[in-house]
């Protein structure tokens, strides 16, 4: 959480995995204002949820590169998740961290393993526990 520029509105930054314009997935931080509620706890505005989902993926997991099926928040609950890009960077996720996943195949692709989607793993010791929420 941090304030905007005008130093009065709180915003929550939420971590944004997209897909670019040129097909490959990214990173990009985007703020959500906390603009409701009261001084002593700021609210964003309700978002819509559809559904949510948990999973564990014990040591050792690891996927091939995929794009997200539908745009998700991922809450990580416990261990620890990467998430690596086409361009050889990464991220890692700890417990009580999140992203919103939004790198969806662009409309009319194939899906290039090559190009499209981000690869994830567990990392670490303890079982991986994530929590997904579509809207």
């Amino acid at each position: 959480m941090s304030q905007s520029a005008s130093n009065t509105t709180l915003v929550f930054l939420q971590t944004l995995l997209f897909t670019d314009t040129d097909g490959f997935a990214r990173f990009r931080q985007e703020p959500i204002a906390l603009d409701h509620g009261k001084p002593a706890a700021r609210l964003s505005a309700n978002q819509p949820v559809r559904e949510l989902q948990l999973r564990e993926s014990p040591p050792g997991f690891r996927s091939e590169f995929h794009c997200t099926g539908e745009p998700q928040w991922v809450f990580i609950l416990s261990g620890q998740m990467e998430i690596g890009l086409q361009d050889g960077s990464s991220r890692i996720f700890s417990a009580g961290e999140h992203f919103y996943s939004a790198d969806v195949l662009p409309a009319g692709a194939t899906f290039d393993p090559k190009v499209h989607g981000h690869w994830s793993r567990q990392i670490g010791p303890e079982p991986l526990r994530t929590l997904f929420v579509r809207s």
